[in-house]
């Protein structure tokens, strides 16, 4: 088991190159420098815009889920421990993004890491929750060439799954926070099973974790929730618009719809397979699906690409740096977490 986990990001790299030399195998190189050379500057800027709109969103939303635990949380700041998390899982290992983001926002309001990371938690289920509601109405809206009828049935496949399983752990979060927090519950019970050194830290950060599970009590809030994450997709949703009318590309509305559920679906698929490029590739695929020519499809995702990656760097170094914060901190904190402190 040890060997397979540290040959696999050699074979994820080969089957991802693997993939994207056969999408390019007839890429048109004059073509794509034509269409770089010519792309406007001002819709290639509103990329960033947008990236960042889509951020603030989910900032404003992440408030709402920390109002039960440290209410009147500044937006902004939450925005920097958002863009610093990006950042933090660009460079080290699977998770860490989200418990940097949580540890910057704990280290700042005298919170628990564990607390922070349970809203988290709640953040990344509303938004699959949100998710798989909206590929069913992407596949209404739009009409691309399917033959055998394969992809839609895929996606189909994926809402329905992704809403049973997004569900059921929205419900497990809700039993094991009734469970911990009641007296002689079975989680707790378990944890004093465990050697006395450590049952205390790791009780602690059981309870903390539960009480961070909070959804908010006041309707609007709980609705802005909701409302946020679909917002955030459609602001996703313009990042080829954007990105498509810099090289003279416009396409029906609901295709920016699809684009973003199908390429969002293969973005987690990707990153938890480590096959780098899987979204170069797949939206390569998707745009040909609707007439993009290759060079002009790579040309638009190197532009998103580009924009997202400058914009978390930018922003999520000056989060770090604001807060005096160095990747090592980071990773002591990790270890600290994963230690039950």
């Amino acid at each position: 088991m040890r060997q397979a986990s540290r040959w696999w990001p050699w074979i994820g790299a080969v089957i991802g190159v693997a993939a994207l030399a056969w999408v390019l195998r007839r890429l048109d190189l004059e073509r794509l420098r034509a269409d770089l050379a010519g792309a406007d500057v001002r819709f290639i800027l509103l990329v960033p815009l947008a990236i960042v709109a889509e951020q603030w969103v989910r900032a404003w939303k992440w408030r709402q889920l920390l109002h039960s635990i440290k209410p009147g949380i500044d937006t902004l700041h939450l925005l920097g421990a958002i863009m610093a998390g990006f950042l933090v899982g660009m460079l080290v290992p699977l998770g860490a993004g989200a418990l940097a983001r949580s540890w910057l926002v704990a280290r700042r309001e005298a919170l628990t890491t564990s607390g922070v990371l349970a809203t988290v938690a709640l953040d990344r289920l509303t938004d699959g929750i949100v998710f798989a509601l909206l590929i069913p109405v992407a596949l209404v809206l739009v009409a691309f060439p399917d033959p055998a009828g394969d992809i839609r049935a895929g996606l189909a496949w994926v809402a329905v799954g992704s809403l049973v399983l997004f569900g059921l752990l929205l419900l497990a979060l809700s039993a094991y926070r009734r469970d911990t927090l009641r007296e002689g519950g079975h989680v707790l019970r378990l944890a004093r099973a465990l050697p006395e050194r450590i049952a205390g830290p790791v009780r602690r950060v059981l309870i903390s974790f539960a009480e961070g599970v909070s959804w908010p009590r006041e309707l609007w809030r709980g609705l802005g929730i909701v409302l946020a994450s679909a917002a955030m997709k459609l602001i996703a949703a313009t990042h080829f618009l954007w990105a498509g009318l810099a090289f003279g590309v416009l396409l029906a509305p609901g295709t920016y719809l699809f684009l973003t559920v199908f390429l969002g679906f293969v973005a987690v698929l990707g990153h938890w397979a480590r096959v780098p490029g899987s979204f170069i590739v797949a939206a390569i695929f998707a745009l040909g699906l609707f007439g993009v020519a290759e060079a002009t499809a790579l040309a638009m995702v190197l532009v998103v690409q580009g924009a997202s990656l400058l914009s978390v760097a930018a922003l999520g170094a000056l989060a770090l740096w604001r807060q005096g914060v160095a990747l090592a901190d980071l990773r002591t904190a990790q270890r600290a977490h994963e230690a039950g402190g």
